[in-house]
């Protein structure tokens, strides 16, 4: 650690003087810690671009402020936030490309996962996020505003209300599976095609029941987000393809 310290200060031209410099030391942590955060987001997604690397790494301090004001997210959660709810959320990218002039509807964003990940993972992809409460919507949209995402646009606004059709919709945990399909199967342009179209929902533990519950017409497939992310976290967790 003192030597990445060393290194820190000899990149920005700051006295090598340890005990001289302490604030520069607790900078250092500070930018180190978030580095290593997001850095782990880069390890798997190594051709991210220099922009869409700049707007994951403005995303805790974002949501940190944020969630001082409005709880969107459990506050002991905060310590854990690129692997707990960036990287869980970017399970989906990897599962499926979201391919550009798609449309993908976020049904219940919260504060706007996973569809703020997803939309710095596919910039040519059009977002649309959902929520029935205002208060995370304003989340939602400051978010946004501030990292310059151009292909997102997030209402307040329950399912039942939205009258368009997407080729995608995306959630996390918020609702069992035959819930979700009862309230937004009937969004989707296409049904059947595991290419084209479906419900890419994030869950965790046993989902038999579940699945039993779903109506004969539905396909369903799980792939286990260990499959691409190695920490202990994403155990029992999976990414659930409806269609």
């Amino acid at each position: 650690m003192q030597l990445l310290f060393r290194s820190f200060l000899a990149a920005n031209q700051i006295p090598t003087n340890f005990f001289s410099t302490q604030p520069y030391f607790f900078l250092f942590l500070a930018v180190y810690y978030t580095r290593m955060d997001t850095t782990r987001i880069f390890k798997y997604f190594p051709e991210l671009s220099e922009q869409q690397k700049a707007q994951f790494n403005q995303l805790k301090d974002l949501y940190l402020d944020w969630n001082s004001k409005i709880n969107v997210i459990s506050r002991k959660d905060m310590d854990h936030f690129y692997e707990h709810h960036v990287l869980h959320c970017l399970a989906i990218a990897k599962y499926m490309e979201l391919l550009p002039g798609m449309k993908i509807m976020d049904l219940g964003t919260g504060g706007g996962f996973p569809g703020i990940p997803l939309a710095i993972m596919f910039p040519q992809t059009e977002f649309y996020l959902i929520d029935g409460t205002g208060k995370k919507i304003t989340v939602v949209n400051a978010v946004k505003e501030a990292i310059g995402l151009q292909n997102v646009v997030a209402e307040h606004k329950r399912a039942e209300e939205v009258k368009e059709k997407f080729d995608f919709i995306t959630g996390r945990a918020v609702m069992t599976l035959p819930e979700i399909v009862n309230l937004a199967g009937n969004k989707l342009r296409i049904r059947g095609d595991i290419e084209a179209g479906g419900i890419l929902y994030l869950k965790g533990g046993d989902l038999t029941a579940e699945f039993n519950a779903l109506s004969k017409y539905w396909k369903h497939k799980k792939v286990a987000v260990s499959k691409w992310f190695r920490e202990e976290y994403f155990e029992e967790k999976y990414v659930v393809h409806l269609y």
